[in-house]
C-alpha cells in the first residue's frame, strides 16, 4: 500500500503512571532524528542536573515545570514530528488516575491510541480505563506496547500473558483493530528499529506500523451539516445587502442552488452563493469553514443549523449520553449546566443516571446515581431547547456535547450521544 507523504496520523498515548509514555515518545523523536539540536543540548543539560548519565528521553515532553521537577506527566503534551513516510501529531496524556479527563481531550480528534502496558504489571485497571475511553470515542486502531521488557528478561511468555489478559477484556468492547508489540522505549528495542533481545517477535517496530496505518477519514461525507457560527452583515459599499451565514461544515457537501432548511425554524431556501475566504466557490465540504448565502431573507442567527431538506439530524429536547465526568467536584442533582453543542449554547440538567460502568468487569451499575471525576456513565439529558444531534458514531462533531458549571466556567463533563 502506498502511504501519501503528506497524510497526517494523529494519535495519542495512555498508560499508568510511570508506564513509560513520555520515554517512548522522546524514543520515537530521538531514534527518528526530530529533535532540534538547540532542544537537545537543553535537555541533555537537564539530564545532566538530575545526575543522568546520557538523555532522559521523558523530558522532550514534559515540559511543565512542575512535570520536570517530579518527573511525571499532568498535562496533554502534544507534538510534532514527521518522518518521509508520514507526518504526526501526539498528544502524550497524563497516566494518574486524577488526569484520566485529560485523556479524553488527547484523544478526542486522534486516529490511533498507543497503549502502553508495564511487563512487570500486566493489565491493571488504568489499562482498562483507557482501553474503554478509547473504544468509546471511537478511535479505530489501538496498538498495544508491552513495555519494559528489557525489566523481565524479554520473556516471550510474560508478553503473552498479557496479550492474553488485554484481549479478553478488549473483545467486548468496539475497536476495529488492536495490534501488539513487545518494547523497551528506554533501551530501544521494537520502536524504531528492531529489537534484538527479541527475536520470538516476528511483528514490525512501533514506527513502522505508525507510518503504514490505514487512516480512514472520520469526516461524515453524506449527512450535509453546518452550524451557523455568526451572521455577516458588512457595512460598506457593494455589500449593503449581503447577509452571509460563516461557519465550519460538520458534514456532507453544499453546492450553489441546493434546497436546504435552516432548523429548529424549518424554513427552506435555496443557496445562493457559498464563499471561503475572499473566493466565491460553487461547493464546499466538510471541514471547510464557509460563508453562505440564501435566497430567502430568513431569521437565522448562532446555533441553528443549514441542513440538507432530505437529510436532517434528530432534534430532541431530551436525548441519552454516554458522559465522561471530569470535574473533581461531583455532579449536583437537579443542577443546570450550560451545555455547548457545535455553535449551540444553551441550559441542560441530568434527568437520570441510567447506569454507570464498572471499568473492572464493564459490567453496568444501574443501582448509584451519582457521578464522580473519571465516572463513566449513560446518563438521560433536558435541555432548555431542542438541539439537531446525531450519533456520535455517524458524526464526532454532532454528535458530542460538553457541560459547563456556570459559576466556575470549569468544564465538567464530555458526552457522546449513542
Amino acid at each position: 500500500m502506498k502511504i501519501d507523504q503528506n497524510q497526517l496520523l494523529r494519535f495519542t498515548t495512555a498508560g499508568s503512571v510511570d508506564d513509560g509514555k513520555s520515554t517512548l515518545i522522546g524514543r520515537l523523536l530521538y531514534d527518528s532524528k526530530s529533535i532540534f539540536e538547540d532542544q537537545l543540548a537543553s535537555v541533555e543539560q537537564t539530564s545532566k542536573q538530575k545526575g543522568i548519565e546520557g538523555v532522559d528521553l521523558a523530558l522532550f515532553t514534559d515540559g511543565l515545570k512542575d512535570e520536570r521537577e517530579q518527573g511525571i506527566t499532568i498535562d496533554v503534551a502534544y507534538r510534532y514530528f514527521t518522518t518521509p513516510k508520514r507526518k504526526f501529531i501526539i498528544a502524550d496524556t497524563p497516566g494518574h488516575i486524577q488526569y484520566t479527563r485529560n485523556m479524553v481531550t488527547g484523544a478526542s480528534t486522534a486516529n490511533a491510541a498507543v497503549i502502553l502496558i508495564d511487563a512487570r504489571h500486566g493489565v491493571i485497571e488504568q489499562t482498562k480505563r483507557h482501553t474503554f475511553i478509547a473504544s468509546l470515542l471511537n478511535i479505530p486502531h489501538v496498538i498495544v506496547c508491552i513495555n519494559k521488557m528489557d525489566l523481565v528478561d524479554y520473556n516471550e511468555e510474560v508478553y503473552n500473558n498479557i496479550v492474553q489478559q488485554f484481549e479478553e477484556f478488549s473483545s467486548k468492547l468496539l475497536i476495529k483493530d488492536v495490534r501488539y508489540i513487545p518494547i523497551s522505549a528506554l533501551l530501544g528495542d521494537n520502536v524504531v528499529n528492531r529489537s534484538e533481545q527479541m527475536n520470538w517477535f516476528q511483528g514490525s517496530p512501533l514506527l513502522h506500523e505508525l507510518e503504514t496505518l490505514h487512516i480512514s477519514s472520520d469526516i461524515n461525507k453524506i449527512d450535509a451539516r453546518f452550524a451557523v457560527q455568526t451572521v455577516i452583515r458588512p457595512q460598506r459599499e457593494g455589500f449593503i445587502d449581503y447577509r452571509g451565514y460563516a461557519g465550519r461544515i460538520a458534514g456532507g457537501i453544499y453546492r450553489v442552488g441546493d434546497e436546504v432548511t435552516v432548523l429548529p425554524s424549518g424554513f427552506t431556501s435555496k443557496i445562493k452563493s457559498i464563499n471561503s475566504g475572499e473566493r466565491e466557490v460553487s461547493e464546499a465540504f466538510a471541514p471547510m469553514s464557509v460563508s453562505m448565502t440564501l435566497e430567502d431573507d430568513i431569521d437565522i442567527s448562532r446555533g441553528d443549523m443549514i441542513v440538507r431538506t432530505n437529510n436532517q439530524p434528530e432534534m430532541l429536547q431530551e436525548f441519552d449520553v454516554m458522559l465522561c465526568w471530569l470535574n473533581n467536584d461531583a455532579a449536583k442533582a437537579r443542577t443546570k449546566y450550560s451545555i455547548m453543542h457545535t455553535s449551540n449554547e444553551q441550559k441542560a440538567m441530568i434527568k437520570d443516571v441510567v447506569y454507570k460502568i464498572n471499568i473492572n468487569t464493564y459490567d453496568r451499575v444501574t443501582d448509584d446515581k451519582s457521578l464522580h471525576m473519571n465516572d463513566i456513565a449513560r446518563v438521560k439529558i433536558r435541555t432548555t431547547h431542542r438541539l439537531m444531534l446525531d450519533a456520535y458514531r455517524d458524526n464526532r462533531n454532532t454528535g458530542s456535547i460538553i457541560l459547563v458549571d456556570d459559576s466556575t466556567k470549569e468544564t465538567v463533563a464530555a458526552g457522546m450521544l449513542v
